[in-house]
């Protein structure tokens, strides 16, 4: 029995229940499930991701801080990777997955007592941490120099500092970076003497020299995918450094060959930069030890350095070749059986490439779409067919949330706020956290010239872009882009075909496996006039009307709260869940409530008039609509328009409006009109997908009657 160091209770331990939270610990384990519920924990930020950061509790568990769990915005927090923290553990799940909490409490000092917790046992903190303890908190070993060798061999320990091998030095430095200790703790005179911190540096030098040595001798190279059966084998590796990350330990190089990607880990110091001369994009070769860290393969670093000439040639042509034959789709996937899809089958047949290179060539994929019931179905099936790909080629369990982004958009054009988003993201994620430059795949938006100038801003940087849209698309943007998939400039009839559809036929052809999945998105993704084509493939998959609808309109639900969040989770368990599940029939009930009681006021308010010939009705939005509640003014005005019996319905607001017609209406000529009529009103189409057009507030009631003039000079 020991006493609480807070009340001094008797209690197993050094804290009682009651006290629990008032001491910080540190965690001296290597089982995620060690750690104690509600306790916080120092530890050391490993780094970044767009939903929250990662923590290093010690050496062997690491645990993910999301973003939610902050009191702030996870851009303000002033976190670099190495920097000491505290954290809250929230919960250990059975994969040993650790959720932590935020901390207010960000010092030792503000804590009322400090403890040690080694494995499950509590420890006071010493003053001094005893240089043969090896038990340490966050700490990484160094590789030893020879294969087997340990690292509490002392080689020529006991000979004079003068004398000391570069094994000796790296052994100290080990001993350093495990206990924080001064590198030459044993001397005499450890405190003031100028000649040991001279000799001290010259400690770390050794240790850096032997790290930056260059692989030599005869050694046959291995395919990283076999690594996993040379656990605790020496191996050469050669490949492309795919990203580069500095942790609080080691430098982790992600290396790639023909055969799949792995984490390599370098230690010079803890949070000092290895092999600093290396960058993502070299060809290396690479000798180490495969070693299993946290259930994955990782390769300790004994040596690497960068190849040039033919040497590297000849790894760019296997990695070249090896892409070439992995990336290119058999053959376009089958679902259903559409003209338009069959015109773009090329071109579809392209972006799968793009997007499994990606994958192969480990850049992230970031895709953009509207936040729709269109957009989300079209997002989703891209998403299910990549995500497996990435887990079979990265080992890491958490590799799909680190290459796979959706990033819904509230309008359907690449404007530049998104694309100065995307850019600011993209370049943060190079230069803190060395990652590439990713694919950005647009699709339901980016296809007509409003996103010209987003477009743009990411070609500055060189990162991919591919557009995949069935609606309204101008020829000029398949010079922006690397890909653009679009049915109407390849001179089909698309009237009938929707986004969704589109790119369930792009994630099926992606990755054939989920086909099924995705056989009952297309009709998911109508709200009406459903081609036969897609409904039977849904009744085949075994989805019938009444739950093709219900998914629809749960989806639509989701889309609009939270709609820059990508909702991955839910979004899959409404798409995808087993046919018993009542989630989606839940969500649609509510959507089903929220509409009628909009449409019910509006209706109500409607001003009916007819020009030319035909029946217009416009509504105030923002006199007779929740404007910040479902539903949104989109699709508002979308179900005016199929419900009623008139030719065009216009919805508007105080700066904008929204036209909606049985027939094809030209909204920038219409815009161009009205603009003639109100010359002074800023009058400008900007989102033609959704036939919006933008004014200035003070000449609403001119713009709104010279648009409806407009349209119905179009109209047959």
């Amino acid at each position: 029995m020991g006493k609480c160091i807070i009340c001094g209770a008797s209690v197993d331990g050094r804290i009682c229940s009651s006290h629990e939270e008032d001491v910080v610990f540190e965690f001296r384990g290597n089982d995620p499930h060690q750690l104690v519920q509600n306790r916080f924990y120092t530890g050391i930020v490993d780094g970044y991701a767009d939903f929250g950061v990662f923590i290093d509790l010690s050496s062997n568990v690491t645990g993910l801080l999301h973003r939610s769990e902050l009191d702030r915005r996870l851009e303000s927090l002033d976190w670099e990777p190495g920097d000491e923290v505290f954290v809250q553990v929230k919960n250990v799940r059975d994969n040993g997955d650790v959720d932590l909490a935020w901390s207010i409490r960000q010092s030792e000092r503000e804590f009322r007592g400090a403890l040690i917790q080694e494995g499950t046992t509590e420890l006071d903190r010493e003053p001094e941490d005893d240089d043969d303890d090896d038990s340490g908190g966050v700490t990484h070993k160094p590789t030893p120099d020879k294969p087997g060798e340990s690292e509490s061999d002392e080689g020529n320990g006991g000979a004079d500092a003068g004398d000391e091998s570069a094994d000796d030095a790296q052994h100290e430095q080990s001993t350093e970076a495990e206990q924080s200790a001064d590198v030459d703790s044993s001397s005499a005179d450890e405190s003031a003497d100028e000649g040991d911190d001279e000799s001290a540096e010259d400690d770390l030098d050794a240790v850096r020299d032997r790290n930056q040595a260059t692989p030599e001798g005869e050694h046959e190279r291995v395919g990283i995918g076999s690594l996993s059966n040379r656990v605790g084998e020496s191996v050469r590796i050669e490949g492309e450094v795919v990203g580069a990350r500095q942790t609080g330990g080691p430098t982790v190089f992600e290396l790639r060959d023909e055969t799949g990607v792995v984490d390599c880990a370098a230690f010079v110091q803890a949070g000092v930069r290895a092999y600093p001369e290396i960058d993502v994009g070299d060809i290396v070769r690479l000798d180490g030890e495969v070693e299993v860290r946290r259930n994955e393969i990782q390769v300790e670093t004994d040596a690497l350095a960068a190849l040039d000439g033919d040497q590297a040639e000849a790894v760019q042509r296997r990695l070249a070749d090896a892409v070439s034959d992995e990336a290119r789709p058999d053959e376009l996937a089958t679902l259903g059986d559409h003209d338009a899809v069959d015109a773009v089958g090329d071109d579809l047949l392209e972006a799968a490439e793009s997007v499994r290179r990606a994958v192969i060539e480990s850049r992230p994929i970031v895709v953009r779409h509207a936040a729709t019931a269109d957009g989300y179905v079209a997002g989703a099936a891209i998403e299910r067919a990549v995500l497996p790909l990435i887990r079979e080629e990265h080992a890491k369990s958490d590799a799909e949330y680190h290459y796979f982004t959706r990033r819904p958009l509230d309008e359907p054009v690449y404007d530049m706020d998104a694309a100065t988003k995307d850019a600011t993201r993209m370049l943060q994620d190079r230069d803190r956290h060395g990652e590439q430059l990713p694919l950005v795949l647009l699709v339901g938006t980016g296809s007509t010239k409003e996103s010209n100038d987003g477009l743009d801003l990411l070609g500055v940087y060189g990162a991919e872009r591919v557009v995949v849209d069935a609606a309204t698309a101008d020829p000029e943007i398949a010079d922006t882009v690397a890909t653009l998939v679009n049915p109407g400039l390849a001179g089909a009839d698309a009237s009938d075909l929707t986004t969704g559809a589109l790119a369930s036929v792009l994630g099926a052809t992606v990755n054939g496996d989920v086909a099924d999945d995705l056989a009952h998105l297309p009709a998911v993704s109508y709200w009406e006039d459903t081609p036969d084509t897609y409904t039977a493939l849904a009744e085949d998959a075994g989805v019938d009307a009444d739950r093709v609808t219900d998914l629809r309109e749960a989806v639509a639900l989701e889309a609009y709260y939270q709609s820059y969040q990508d909702k991955r989770e839910l979004i899959t368990d409404i798409l995808f869940d087993s046919e018993g599940s009542e989630l989606a029939g839940h969500i649609a009930g509510q959507f089903r409530e929220k509409l009628e009681t909009e449409l019910e006021t509006a209706e109500a308010n409607i001003e009916e008039r007819e020009v030319d010939g035909h029946t217009f009705a416009t509504l105030d939005a923002d006199a007779y609509s929740h404007r910040f509640d479902f539903p949104s003014t989109t699709l508002l005005a979308d179900e005016l328009q199929r419900r009623g019996d008139r030719d065009a319905t216009v919805v508007y607001g105080t700066d904008e409006l929204y036209i909606r017609a049985d027939s094809d209406v030209d909204v920038r000529s219409a815009a161009g009109d009205a603009a003639m009529a109100v010359p002074d009103a800023g009058v400008t189409a900007v989102g033609v997908r959704q036939g919006r057009v933008e004014f200035l507030a003070g000449r609403r009631d001119q713009v709104t009657d010279a648009v409806v003039d407009a349209v119905a000079g179009q109209l047959e």
